[in-house]
This record gives structure tokens, C-alpha cells and sequence, in this order.
């Protein structure tokens, strides 16, 4: 079953580094409605339950900034995606369990009972958009994970970014959040922000764990074209005018990952990916799935889908994807059948970023072929060099050099 990515393409404000698709709401009249979106979403949701007949292994919503939505648009949007995929995700278990037992089928209908309980269901979130009533809404549908987009706990590095919240709403929200009974939080943080020395990186960090989530991600701040802050600052990282608050350069930045991290496993997390860190078994199965090669299916303008070795691109316009799903046509504005080769090289470099790496022998089984002979002559560098091992039948990414592992995984491509 491959995991289910749900974009929801509305925020409050959009945020100075931020590349993704999203519209703020305030100028949702001049390129599609929230309409538009929910008619073209149960279309999607209709063209593409024939992509998961036995359901989805995982559920994330992410953005945008889903809670933007108001309580009805949430349950909306909630009801069309348990509708559309909760009972098939629980066919597959029930039938497991009952094969077990007796051998004979499970009831339909009592399949169509289950729901997102059964799979690991995120919802992302942002600070300043949370209600109690909003809250009660996800636990109802059965969202039990929530991933808040915190970021800092400066509010002046949060303004320099142009985020809508405080700290304090970060704590408020937090608090909101446990007293609706979620036990499984993930918290966004970003370091190498416009101003930002260690001394606040390392007070965000510890403020974070007062908050004691179960679960953080941490992003190194990166300049991506087109956004308010490459315009601010077009010569880079670490080569700021003396007009502007200094952007840390890729050094500075080396040094709060590398301050974070060992803060963090010796706070009890699990470094088990490059940028994420959890508590024992509160690991993100649905990213994890995807950084192990397993297929995903994306829902929503600019949504990513790779199924069955094709990878296709949803067009980023609210209004024409509406309308495109309402006249019965995908919409699609990139489709790419991926190559053996391709997939190898794709399932190695999302595989060393896990502090798991890859493993040989799934490797082989998955391709039919040694991963040892098909890059023979990038592996005898990097293990020679120190920068990769085996270990235990696993190719593993030295964790002295997983800040630099885009560099280094680049030599696969």
C-alpha cells in the first residue's frame, strides 16, 4: 500500500523562505477559491482510489498550513479522505488477521468502519491557527500525530522570516494541542536564519525540549529562488551587507547542526535521519516508508505522486486543477517514467540519509542486482575515504559527514 500526501495550499501569510506551493488566503479570489479546491480534491480523491485498492499505508496533510482551514473546511476535508481511503488501509490488516485465524474473508462493511486509527495519520499545523474545536475535529477523524511548524523561538528571527506567530504562540499551541489529547508531536526547527548566532539556535533548541515533543525536525535555512528572502540577500549565505542582519554561512551552520545533534541524543532522541530526530518508536513511519523507497501517492495542487516507477507532478494552480478534475482530466503537469537505473540511484541516496542506510541484501532483492558492482567505482572512493562503511551488511553514511550528505550523494547521480 503506498502512503497518502494531502496538500492543502492555504496559509495566513506566506513565509519569506518558503518555496512551496501556497496561496494566502487574502488572495485566494484571484487565483481559485477554497472551492475550487475541495471540488477538485473529491474529484482526485474519485480518479485515483483505483491507484490504492487496498487502501493507504499512512496518512500526512501537510501545506500550506492545513488548520488554516475553518472547523467546517477541516471536517470536510477530513470526511472526503476517510470516505475515500480509511476502509480499504484497514482491508489489508483485517484479512491478515483473519487468515490467520480462520482463513475466511472479513466483511466488508465492517471494513468500512475503520478508520485512520489503524495508520499513522500527521496533520501539519502552524501556531496561530489552532482552536480547541479544530483540535477535536482531527482526534475525531482520527488524526493522532501533529507536526507544528515552531521554527524559532525568537520573535525577532520569526519577523525576520515572516511568520504570523510568537513564541508564545508556539507554547499556547502546544498546550492546546496535549490538552486535545495528542501524544505524538513533531516540532519544525530552522537554523542559519537572518540573525541568528549559536546562543539562540542553542535557546531554541532547549526550549523545545522543555515543551518535551516526541519528535523534532530540523532544517537548515536554504535560499530558494524566487522567494522574498534569495531576493533579500542575492549574494548568499555569509556574504551579508552591513545593512542586513548577517545570514550564516554553511560553516556556522555546520556548527548548530553539529551542537544540536549532540544535544539531542544525549537529551534520549534518535538521530535517525539527517534532519530528524525522535523518541524510541515515535519515528515518522510515512516519511520513513518514502526515504526506504516505497511508493506515495499525492493529492492536491503541486502534489507529488510515485507509484509503480512513474513519479508525476500536480500543476500548481488552485483554479485550473479545479477545473481540470471537474472536466474529468488529471492534472498533471509533469510525468516521468523513472529507469531501473534511476530508481537504484534514487532508492541509494534517499537510503544513506537514514541512519539505517540501505541494506545489501534488500538492495538485491528489490533490483536483482549487487549495489556494490553497480557503483563500484563511487563506493571504493567514499569507503576508502572513510565517508561511507559497512556495517552489518548495511551501507551507512559516515555520521561525521551527514550534514555534507547532499554533496557527497550528489557522485550517485
Amino acid at each position: 500500500m503506498p502512503g497518502l500526501y494531502v496538500h492543502v495550499p492555504f496559509c495566513l501569510q506566506k513565509c519569506a523562505y518558503c518555496a512551496f506551493y501556497s496561496v494566502p488566503l487574502a488572495d485566494v479570489h484571484g487565483v481559485g477559491t477554497v472551492k475550487d479546491y475541495f471540488e477538485g480534491l473529491a474529484a482526485e480523491i474519485r480518479l485515483r482510489q483505483q491507484d490504492t485498492p487496498f487502501g493507504v499505508s499512512s496518512l500526512f496533510i501537510g501545506g500550506g498550513t492545513p488548520t488554516v482551514l475553518a472547523p467546517e473546511g477541516l471536517e470536510r476535508l477530513l470526511k472526503m479522505l476517510v470516505s475515500g481511503f480509511s476502509g480499504d488501509a484497514g482491508l489489508v490488516s483485517g484479512l491478515e488477521e483473519n487468515a490467520i485465524g480462520s482463513g475466511g474473508s472479513l466483511g466488508w462493511e465492517r471494513q468500512r468502519a475503520v478508520r485512520f486509527e489503524d495508520i499513522e495519520a500527521t496533520s501539519e499545523a502552524n501556531p496561530g491557527t489552532i482552536t480547541p474545536e479544530k483540535l477535536r475535529i482531527l482526534r475525531q477523524y482520527g488524526i493522532h500525530r501533529i507536526s507544528l511548524g515552531a521554527q524559532s523561538f525568537s520573535d525577532q528571527l520569526l519577523r525576520e522570516i515572516g511568520r504570523i506567530h510568537n513564541a508564545e504562540a508556539i507554547r499556547e499551541a502546544v498546550r492546546l494541542i496535549r490538552l486535545g489529547g495528542f501524544s505524538n508531536l513533531n516540532l519544525d526547527l530552522m537554523f542559519g536564519l537572518p540573525g541568528q548566532d549559536m546562543k539562540t539556535w542553542q535557546e531554541s533548541i532547549e526550549e523545545a525540549l522543555r515543551l518535551g515533543p516526541e519528535h523534532l525536525s530540523l532544517y537548515a535555512l536554504s535560499l530558494e529562488a524566487g522567494t522574498p528572502l534569495a531576493k533579500r540577500y542575492p549574494l548568499g549565505q555569509g556574504k551579508t551587507s552591513s545593512r542586513m542582519p548577517h545570514l550564516p554561512d554553511d560553516d556556522e551552520q555546520a556548527d548548530m547542526y553539529e551542537w544540536a545533534v549532540e544535544c539531542l541524543v544525549r537529551a534520549g532522541y534518535i538521530h535517525y535521519e539527517v534532519s530528524n530526530f525522535a523518541l524510541p518508536g515515535k519515528e515518522c513511519r510515512h516519511n520513513l516508508e518514502i526515504w526506504r523507497g516505497r511508493d506515495y501517492l499525492g493529492l492536491g495542487p503541486g502534489a507529488v505522486s510515485t507509484l509503480g516507477g512513474v513519479r508525476w507532478r500536480n500543476l500548481e494552480n488552485v483554479a485550473v486543477y479545479g477545473q481540470c478534475l471537474r472536466n474529468g482530466e488529471l492534472p498533471l503537469t509533469e510525468v516521468e517514467h523513472l529507469s531501473e537505473r534511476e530508481r537504484m540511484t534514487e532508492r541509494l541516496m534517499l537510503g544513506l540519509r537514514l541512519s539505517e542506510g540501505v541494506s545489501l541484501e534488500g538492495f538485491k532483492q528489490e533490483f536483482g542486482q549487487d549495489l556494490r558492482d553497480i557503483y563500484k567505482d563511487v563506493l571504493e572512493t567514499y569507503l576508502q575515504q572513510k565517508l561511507l562503511s559497512i556495517e552489518e551488511n548495511h551501507l551507512r553514511l559516515n555520521p561525521q559527514y551527514i550534514f555534507t550528505a547532499n554533496a557527497i550523494l550528489q557522485a550517485f547521480g
